[in-house]
């Protein structure tokens, strides 16, 4: 049976780093950073220059994640960038990501809006062309700019996000019993309204009323959104195990977007896996949305702590709400 192989990753994080402290004094909020570390377990994220786009950021993840694949640009079949930060309403980041690259007209290059899940989401559509074979080489990224988009007057939000790329090179796998085995996706479009961006589009269209409210940046009920975001990626989580006849006991690595530590502390706690398993980087970096799992996913590799045959279970979910998780056994070589 055909499978789908990681055959590199890149990421990056701009040079402005902000600790809760900096983040605090430079943009007036009452807030300390106690305060912020004991509710989500940030203590410093990343923010954009001026001058970076999203699209930017996807190039420098790429750039590495091509060169780890030893993949040209040209040789891409397909580009899909997971965000809901694109650098304009349209066309899409991963169209400005494909001319940057030099990948010409033989790769097509959308987007996908799943919010935090985006990468997870782009990378089960991936996987489904590798399989099927109407692809070999496809280049996934996630990435985020939320600095731009979040309410700076909400602490209760504006503290969780920080900006970040994540990319990741996929293939076909040779090997019996490696690769993806398996992708799970779910969205439940009757909790749209506890994480998302209200106002701006057709339905609520740019006027006084939206710029008063400041209903063009992200909004978050946060105690409705943990409650989803733990009974839903344990249940994601259950299901690709099951699928594949797994236990949790087998889990080598969890890999899963860094939303707030305390939603992955009881994600693990329920599903009865170490939290050392769980590869963690919210402390510096954040919540980076749609570049959280890539970029988690690379600087475990770079960590040189995947082993061959290593069992991987990635989970995320976001605005939608929507969820997934993947089941990937580890490929070296």
């Amino acid at each position: 049976m055909r499978r789908t192989r990681i055959l590199g990753t890149g990421s990056y994080l701009p040079k402005k780093s902000l600790t809760n402290d900096e983040l605090a004094k430079e943009y007036k909020l009452e807030t300390s950073d106690a305060w912020i570390r004991e509710r989500t377990g940030i203590g410093n994220r990343h923010i954009a220059a001026p001058d970076e786009a999203t699209s930017d950021m996807c190039l420098h993840a790429s750039r590495e994640a091509l060169a780890r694949a030893g993949v040209k640009p040209e040789e891409l079949d397909l580009i899909i960038v997971g965000t809901i930060s694109p650098d304009m309403p349209f066309p899409a980041a991963a169209c400005f990501l494909q001319a940057k690259l030099g990948a010409g007209p033989r790769s097509a290059a959308f987007d996908v809006s799943a919010a935090c899940a985006g990468s997870l989401f782009a990378l089960s559509i991936a996987d489904q062309y590798i399989k099927s074979g109407a692809a070999k080489r496809v280049l996934v990224v996630g990435a985020e700019l939320l600095t731009r988009i979040v309410d700076w007057t909400d602490r209760g939000s504006c503290v969780l996000f920080g900006d970040a790329a994540g990319a990741i090179v996929l293939g076909p796998e040779e090997r019996e019993g490696r690769g993806i085995l398996s992708t799970h996706l779910h969205t439940d479009g009757t909790q749209t309204g506890i994480l998302c961006i209200p106002g701006g589009g057709s339905a609520r269209p740019f006027d006084q009323k939206v710029l008063d409210a400041r209903d063009m940046l992200v909004k978050m009920n946060g105690r409705e959104v943990y409650k989803v975001a733990v009974r839903s990626l344990e249940a994601v989580s259950r299901e690709a195990l099951e699928v594949n006849g797994l236990t949790t006991a087998d889990v080598d690595h969890v890999v899963a977007h860094q939303a707030n530590l305390r939603i992955l502390e009881a994600v693990m706690k329920r599903m009865e896996i170490p939290l050392e398993k769980c590869h963690l980087n919210i402390e510096k970096v954040g919540n980076t949305s749609s570049a959280s799992v890539p970029l988690t996913l690379d600087q475990a590799i770079r960590g040189g702590t995947l082993k061959d045959g290593d069992l991987i279970l990635m989970m995320a979910i976001g605005g939608g709400m929507s969820w997934g998780s993947a089941l990937l056994r580890w490929s070296e070589g």
